[in-house]
């Protein structure tokens, strides 16, 4: 685990944050932690995980606590409230009411931070014409030839995007993933993108396999393809057409005996000051009501909100992935390992 570097002060606490690495954890090194250590004297480590709500039942149920706050996607956060291994916030100690954040952006067991999207992108030197444009093109491996980064952690977003490849209409795709068939049909078209895939873990590791050559395009989070292209002037084109947006939470596990210092950095951080802030450092969108009278203005037509951006898109259904994520991500797994 990594301090953030700043100028020494005196050092009341230490408190430890997980999120998911590379460029989106330096943006909140840059808006929260280092802002919050200056202010206050704590410490703030930085740990990474790759989303397994085991990793959070394992330190509840020992009491061995990693990590006082986590980065997590919504279907975590109403799994584990619901399984009690996440603690319910006081709002009154965050500084703030339930409904200062955006619709859907607060949660008993977790406040909002990020919007952001998975999507694909693909080198422009290698589409200069006619490139793709869509699910149905990535999965097009005849027209447009060549290695595909997928996500190798869980299924989340892979079997939507399989079946808009499949014809399913984007507003539609968890109708059809509910159907009878649903999710053997997602399955079955992902079969026909295997033998082409290159695998990712992490965050980073997306726009790395299309910086190196290794995919002509690849699944991954907008933010990191923006800084990509706008910090190390990567070649690269994001297509939205199809994009799935989701949200992130800060959670804390349940009974952890510092809660309260966990508390104080989640209220630091969830000021509309500080969500606005980070959207200087990655494009992806704050969720504090507010905030964007404290957004960077370069960065608007490059978050998932963004008009251009939403033509034809879709929001994550939480609750269905609630009720199926680890079930299909234990299915995934079996299928990757065929």
């Amino acid at each position: 685990m990594l301090a953030a570097s700043i100028p020494a002060v005196t050092v009341a606490a230490t408190l430890t944050v997980t999120s998911w690495g590379g460029s989106y954890s330096a943006s909140q090194r840059k808006a929260y932690h280092e802002p919050f250590m200056k202010e206050t004297g704590h410490v703030v480590l930085e740990d990474e995980w790759g989303g397994d709500i085991a990793m959070i039942r394992a330190m509840v149920e020992t009491g061995n606590y990693k990590t006082h706050i986590i980065d997590a996607v919504p279907d975590v956060v109403i799994a584990g409230c619901d399984e009690g291994i996440l603690e319910p916030l006081d709002w009154s100690k965050l500084n703030m009411e339930m409904d200062d954040m955006l619709p859907g952006a607060a949660h008993e067991c977790g406040v909002g931070t990020i919007s952001w999207s998975t999507l694909f992108a693909y080198r422009t030197d290698v589409y200069p014409d006619n490139a793709p444009g869509s699910w149905a093109d990535f999965y097009d491996v005849g027209k447009f030839s060549g290695k595909r980064g997928m996500y190798k952690n869980n299924p989340v977003f892979q079997l939507e995007f399989a079946l808009i490849a499949d014809g399913v209409a984007a507003s539609e795709v968890y109708d059809a993933l509910s159907a009878d068939g649903g999710i053997d049909r997602a399955f079955d078209k992902m079969a026909e993108l295997k033998p082409h895939a290159i695998w990712w873990e992490t965050g980073a590791q997306a726009p790395q396999l299309l910086a190196d050559k290794e995919v002509v395009m690849t699944t991954g989070w907008n933010g990191r393809f923006y800084n990509a292209v706008v910090d190390d002037g990567q070649p690269f084109e994001l297509v939205w057409n199809g994009q799935g947006m989701d949200y992130d939470f800060w959670i804390i596990p349940a009974g952890h005996p510092e809660a309260d210092l966990a508390h104080e950095f989640l209220a630091f951080a969830s000021t509309p000051e500080r969500q606005g802030d980070q959207t200087n450092y990655i494009a992806y969108g704050p969720l504090r009501k507010g905030a964007e009278n404290f957004t960077n203005p370069d960065i608007l037509p490059h978050l998932p909100t963004a008009p251009a951006n939403t033509k034809n898109w879709f929001q994550k259904d939480v609750t269905w992935w609630a009720d199926h994520r680890e079930e299909l991500t234990q299915r995934f797994h079996a299928w990757l390992a065929k």
